[in-house]
């Protein structure tokens, strides 16, 4: 689906083709990036997970309320064994219903279509349990109103869930959020065969954009198959950080090494998908070296960090670790707030703008640990040994790194993680050089979201950086971090949090 610009909402009427001149583009590129919003991106075959998953704990929970609601088959449930029968059944019914096709997306999106095989599903599943139920003699011990009453409540429930489920689908898939949004870097003839190839097929899971591309209209024209040019490659990147774009695809041929090179050099610190098209070059490969974008082979670069799954299980930890930490830390959270109230005057929690995922700017808390008068806000004099401006309390929190723990707060909205990069200050320097200006590719720590304590923390990267190595070595070790992550890796990260904490000596 082609960006159509008579859907843009402009402030006020313009042009067109005023705007594509290059130096209106800049407001075109606002338009579009207003137009698309910040639409979130569902995956598939998260939603396909979901679905199947609520198959079968719906199922198994309509199964005991049932039994639950039975007043003649309460007081003497066997539960052990109805517990086997429900189980069976779910499974039986998943299986079924996979077997059958039910849960590739375009059959759940039109669940109305299917209902005639949602039906055979589950009374295929319900005459499978109760034939499993006589074979083994148990029938005695099953009552048969229970057995009833749930295979009828269920197959309402089975059938109900699924039709609101299709036009929940339905809504989101109009709304586009199934697709990845892309651009194209490159445009020129190659783009128009990208173009060409991924608006021919039948299913591409992708919305193209637009077009970004160093080269003039001279050479490249502002308009390529339909896409409009946005704008350059720095244009790219400050419209990757305002819009909602997954995918990166290199539309130049494979044999512009250099330049493909020069361009992942520029491209591989933002959080997205890196394809380079594959579409006519000479070099054929075995199938499975390839991804698709619909039709389009493609060679994959760069992945998102976390993958599909990742985000959604961090963040489940995140949230649920945080709350049980701020009720379990309460008490010393309120002792460390009396101690900073009755040391100095001036608030007790001090705020700060930082970097956050994808250069996004985020609103830290933390316990102040200076005078309220000598509070930097943008952090741009290091705090150092025996500094004047750090108070009584605030030296020991912030060697103990007490004063981090209102992020917890962060946490719960979101804007940080429990591990992750540290979020720095924007005005941080090693020295005298801000940090993004000593380390190549600093931005890339951005791919994933901040964390209270992270790989390099654990590992005695903490406290002043006073010189350009010492930023360095955290940037590695933030980077070795975004790509081994795992869930596992996250808890070994915070059991060894406690015992870094430990070694204070650059921390101050």
């Amino acid at each position: 689906m082609k960006l159509n610009p008579k859907d843009l909402k402009f402030a006020t009427r313009v042009n067109l083709n005023e705007l594509l001149k290059s130096e209106n583009r800049t407001e075109f590129r606002a338009a579009v990036s207003d137009n698309l919003g910040r639409k979130r991106f569902f995956s598939p075959r998260m939603v396909l997970v979901a679905a199947a998953a609520t198959d079968f704990l719906g199922t198994f929970l309509v199964g005991i309320a049932a039994a639950w609601n039975h007043p003649g088959v309460l007081p003497t449930v066997p539960w052990a064994l109805y517990a086997s029968v429900m189980l069976v059944a779910s499974v039986l019914l998943v299986a079924f219903v996979k077997t059958m096709g039910l849960y590739q997306f375009g059959n759940l999106i039109a669940s109305y279509r299917k209902l005639p095989k949602l039906i055979t599903a589950w009374v295929t599943t319900f005459a499978i349990v109760i034939s499993w139920i006589f074979l083994l003699k148990i029938g005695i011990e099953v009552s048969r109103v229970w057995l009833t009453s749930w295979a009828v409540a269920g197959l309402f429930f089975f059938v109900s869930w699924r039709i609101l489920l299709g036009a929940f689908l339905r809504r989101l898939n109009h709304d586009g959020h199934f697709n990845k949004a892309a651009v194209l870097v490159g445009g020129g003839e190659n783009a128009a065969k990208v173009i060409s190839v991924v608006e021919n097929s039948k299913e591409s899971g992708v919305n193209l954009i637009g077009v970004f591309d160093d080269r003039d209209d001279s050479r490249v024209p502002s308009v390529t198959g339909g896409l409009f040019k946005l704008g350059k490659i720095d244009d790219l990147i400050e419209f990757v950080r305002s819009t909602p774009v997954d995918t990166l695809i290199i539309t130049l041929p494979t044999y512009a090494e250099e330049r493909i090179v020069q361009l992942l050099d520029r491209l591989w610190i933002l959080p997205v998908d890196i394809r380079i098209s594959a579409q006519g070059q000479k070099m054929r490969l075995r199938p499975r070296a390839y991804s698709y974008i619909g039709n389009l082979p493609c060679l994959d670069v760069y992945d998102r960090p976390l993958g599909e799954w990742g985000p959604l299980f961090k963040s489940l930890m995140d949230k649920s670790i945080a709350t049980v930490a701020l009720i379990v830390l309460s008490p010393v959270l309120a002792a460390i707030a009396i101690a900073i109230k009755l040391d100095s005057k001036g608030p007790v929690i001090f705020t700060q703008k930082r970097y956050g995922f994808n250069n996004e700017l985020i609103e830290i808390y933390k316990f102040r640990s200076m005078f309220a008068d000598e509070a930097d806000a943008h952090a741009s004099r290091l705090v150092t040994r025996n500094d004047g401006r750090v108070t009584r309390v605030g030296r020991f929190i912030r060697r103990t790194t007490l004063d981090e723990l209102p992020q917890l707060v962060n946490v719960l909205k979101g804007d940080l993680s429990l591990v992750g990069p540290r979020p720095h200050a924007t005005q941080a320097k090693a020295g005298a050089e801000l940090y993004e200006h000593v380390v190549d590719g600093y931005f890339a720590r951005h791919r994933v979201k901040p964390g209270l304590t992270g790989w390099a923390q654990v590992n005695g990267w903490r406290g002043e950086t006073d010189t350009a190595d010492k930023i360095e070595r955290r940037v590695e070790f933030d980077l070795y971090y975004i790509e081994n992550w795992s869930l596992t890796f996250d808890l070994y990260i915070l059991a060894r949090t406690p015992l870094a904490l430990i070694t204070t000596q650059n921390a101050y």
